[in-house]
């Protein structure tokens, strides 16, 4: 059946192969990046719709949701998978880094989440899947705001899950271990090259992951057989975290 999907960080790494794995399950897909060029790109290529999108600005928040919903239809699918972070030590962050890392990793997922919501239990039928992190699930050294960023989002929806579990709305999270996208780099800084050699060496599976590892999880928990999963974090990860 054919969906409204709204993929938050769209035109990412991670976020364009959902975009494209939503497409390919049939849904219209709502490509949603402060990146509005890029954003275009990839709904050209998934015949979506291209929004521009700020997660931690309320107005253009409710205005991209309103767009999409006069363009669509209302959203059926969100996907929380916008985010950014810098490996620092956690005691040379300032409030300035902790209050970016927070906006954009938990309160805009909430604040698209309390958007979409209402309309969602009135049908009777939604999906909401937040793109957290196995940092979230067991810490991660020098990130400890993003850690606990993405830890409250998982914590937010098993409370989600429980809160409309009699509604038909599903509430899960996808927890990526560390996955080859140009965020990486950015994450590691001026050591990108020894970070992330150590990281690929902690995988079992000894490499790092691919965007087009994560999609196909975030389209199965998006679909109809998926209706009885929820408050669930599964670990797309290579057998990095194995609790």
């Amino acid at each position: 059946m054919n969906r409204v999907a709204l993929v938050t960080g769209g035109a990412g790494g991670i976020g364009a192969a959902i975009c494209r794995s939503l497409a390919e399950a049939g849904h219209s897909v709502a490509v949603a990046d402060i990146e509005q060029d890029a954003a275009k790109t990839i709904a050209d290529e998934i015949d979506g719709l291209a929004v521009e999108f700020d997660v931690t600005d309320p107005e253009q928040v409710a205005n991209g949701v309103h767009k999409i919903g006069s363009a669509l239809g209302p959203v059926d699918i969100l996907v929380n998978c916008a985010g950014w972070d810098v490996m620092t030590p956690f005691v040379s962050t300032d409030d300035a880094f902790m209050e970016k890392v927070l906006a954009i990793n938990l309160a805009g997922p909430m604040r698209l989440t309390r958007l979409v919501l209402p309309a969602m239990i009135d049908r009777e039928w939604g999906r909401i899947i937040t793109i957290a992190s196995d940092a979230g699930r067991v810490g991660s050294s020098l990130e400890a705001v993003y850690s606990g960023a993405k830890g409250g989002m998982i914590a937010f929806m098993k409370t989600i899950a429980r809160e409309v579990a009699r509604k038909g709305v599903t509430a899960n999270s996808i927890c990526p271990g560390p996955t080859d996208t140009p965020l990486l780099g950015g994450m590691a800084g001026e050591n990108a090259e020894k970070v992330v050699a150590a990281m690929t060496k902690a995988v079992p599976m000894k490499r790092l992951g691919q965007p087009d590892d994560i999609a196909p999880a975030v389209a199965f928990l998006a679909s109809e057989g998926a209706g009885f999963i929820t408050g669930q974090t599964i670990s797309v990860s290579g057998g990095l975290t194995m609790v």
